[in-house]
């Protein structure tokens, strides 16, 4: 048995050994398709490629097929900055003799005095195809050739569970492409979304619809839902350049081509949002969704009073981090507390969020004693399991050691270590020396010439004058029909600005608030009415009326995440920087419009 074992083991060496020897030098020989469907009046391109030169070449009968071109040779040598590449392609251009599934078989070569054979390759003929007149057709070679593509990683997904879209350009090696560019974005109404682009532009080899396609892929988002139901991801356009192969040739016998411009559209995906069970809902859940761990914790459990600790509550793992609320502190009334610094230190890639967030509460204990911080719980939607779970903290007691004792029993005030009662002071404890008098003059003086009499006498007669100014300037006011209109708007947009600012914390009412200012606003000075309120007319008009395009971009800005902000959830600190925005936006906007 020890020898059997120590041959196979001695096998398994050299095989390994075989294998770990074969380097770039290995001689390659293989069958290539244009496409392994084709229509009875289509044609089909053969290529068979070795990386080594070779003689007696053998093609395969092509029996079923007959022979319209080839065999055209054509050979290169390249180099990659290591060693030289060499390529033979030997090509054959085949039409079909009749509908049904056909074999393209081996072909023979023989290179460095050994036959080498590549594989059989399946083609499946159909029924004549529509073609054009003319093949080199734009339309025909965009419909047959070229193909924008629309990848959703999940259709069906639940809410707030990460999804990728990517947006794909696949083109055959039939059809040439010198430029392209965007005409519509897709647009992601329902998602909060996150571009993932490379800036990079690679085209790769692949396969479309089990055809070899060259593509490139344009666009990449994550995408988390925030509605359920039905949400349709809007498609994305292209303008393409075309080269287009001609009639003509030019003196050296290469065929003339020209561009022709083509759109060229990917088709929209709808995606069924599933809403979260609520079944086994914890009363603590907030919307989180993935997988996660939860920790509260404090920088120290022992002070003395005044003193201050750090307590922090922190979520980590992958999910969507930013779109849910951590949970809150609860403290005893005895410990003074602070708003909480909210950090983020999330990433996001192609499969979601991942990272951690926190709040961290500061805290001075204001007397002596032991003070409990209740436990707090976190629940999240696993979507492993597809159901909820929930973490709840440890107890943490907070142990002042030095500091005044609070008296329960005295009417909550607070008592020294010794027993005795603190002094309190009021506000008028000391009288400060008084420096000036309040001395009265015992003879009255005589009405007549005092500034009283003179004020009286001329008061009237100057405000002659200035009611006919007064006058003037009130019909002049209000015959400006659009000055009129544009001070309107303006009170318009302050009380609609003081009432947002009024709803700061209340998400809803603060951002109809917020998006009425706006609109009113631009209905004034713009002179449009509420039917004309679109963002294309909103961005002519303000270019037209000679406003900076990176101040129309803040405008547009701010009414999208007006929009945004009803589905997400939104932090005080967020709101607050919303409104700053739009009250500059607005000033901005007055001082360049002309």
């Amino acid at each position: 048995m020890k020898f059997i074992k120590h041959i196979f083991i001695l096998a398994l060496i050299s095989t390994t050994t075989l294998v770990v020897a074969q380097d770039e030098d290995a001689v390659q020989f293989q069958a290539k398709v244009s496409k392994k469907t084709l229509g009875l009046n289509e044609r089909l391109r053969v290529d068979f490629q070795m990386n080594k030169d070779g003689d007696n070449f053998v093609p395969p009968s092509f029996a079923d097929f007959i022979v319209v071109g080839g065999p055209n040779q054509s050979v290169s040598h390249s180099w990659d900055g290591k060693r030289r590449n060499f390529t033979k392609i030997y090509s054959y251009f085949l039409a079909p003799k009749q509908m049904g599934t056909f074999t393209i078989n081996q072909a023979k070569i023989e290179i460095d005095g050994q036959d080498y054979k590549t594989s059989p390759i399946t083609i499946k003929v159909t029924k004549a195809k529509e073609k054009p007149a003319d093949p080199n057709d734009p339309d025909y070679i965009v419909q047959e050739y070229i193909h924008l593509v629309t990848e959703v990683s999940k259709t069906n997904p639940y809410l707030n569970e990460p999804i990728s879209v990517v947006y794909k350009l696949y083109v055959s090696p039939l059809a040439g492409i010198s430029n392209y560019r965007e005409l519509e974005s897709p647009v992601f109404n329902g998602f909060w979304s996150q571009s993932m682009d490379d800036k990079r532009i690679k085209a790769q080899n692949g396969t479309y619809k089990g055809e070899d396609y060259r593509y490139v892929t344009l666009r990449k988002t994550i995408l988390y839902p925030q509605k359920t139901g039905k949400l349709v991801i809007e498609p994305l356009s292209l303008d393409l350049t075309l080269e287009v192969p001609t009639n003509r040739r030019d003196i050296f016998g290469n065929q003339i081509k020209t561009q022709a411009h083509r759109t060229v559209t990917a088709s929209a995906r709808t995606i069924n949002v599933k809403p979260l069970p609520e079944e086994g809902k914890p009363e603590s859940f907030t919307g989180a969704v993935g997988d996660f761990q939860f920790i509260m914790e404090t920088s120290k459990n022992s002070l003395n009073a005044t003193e201050s600790l750090q307590a922090k509550i922190e979520v980590s793992g992958k999910g969507n981090l930013k779109l849910f609320e951590l949970p809150k502190l609860k403290t005893p009334s005895t410990l003074e507390v602070y708003e909480p610094e909210h950090q983020e230190n999330v990433r996001t890639s192609m499969s979601g969020m991942q990272g951690k967030i926190s709040d961290t509460y500061t805290i001075i204990p204001q007397y002596k004693g032991k003070f409990p911080i209740p436990t707090v719980n976190f629940s999240y939607f696993d979507l492993k399991t597809e159901t909820y779970k929930e973490i709840t903290s440890e107890d943490i007691i907070i142990n002042v050691l030095e500091g005044p004792v609070y008296a329960e029993a005295d009417n909550n005030l607070p008592i020294t270590n010794n027993g005795k009662q603190p002094v309190v002071l009021n506000e008028n404890q000391f009288a400060f020396i008084k420096t000036n008098t309040n001395f009265k003059s015992t003879t009255k003086d005589s009405f007549l010439n005092s500034p009283i009499f003179w004020t009286g006498l001329v008061g009237p007669l100057l405000a002659i004058p200035l009611a006919l100014v007064y006058r003037r300037k009130r019909e002049e006011r209000l015959a400006d029909i659009s000055g009129n209109r544009v001070r309107r708007a303006d009170k318009l947009a302050k009380k609609y600005l003081s009432e947002a600012k009024k709803a700061l914390g209340q998400k809803e009412a603060f951002y109809i608030a917020l998006e009425k200012a706006l609109h009113n606003y631009l209905k004034g000075r713009l002179n449009i009415e509420t039917t004309d309120l679109s963002k294309d007319k909103i961005r002519t008009l303000l270019l037209e009326r000679q406003v900076e395009s990176t101040v129309i971009n803040d405008f547009e800005a701010i009414l999208e995440n007006s929009d945004l902000a009803r589905y997400t959830p939104i932090t005080t600190v967020t709101m607050q920087q919303d409104y700053d925005k739009a009250a500059k936006t607005i000033n901005l906007i007055d001082k360049q419009i002309r």
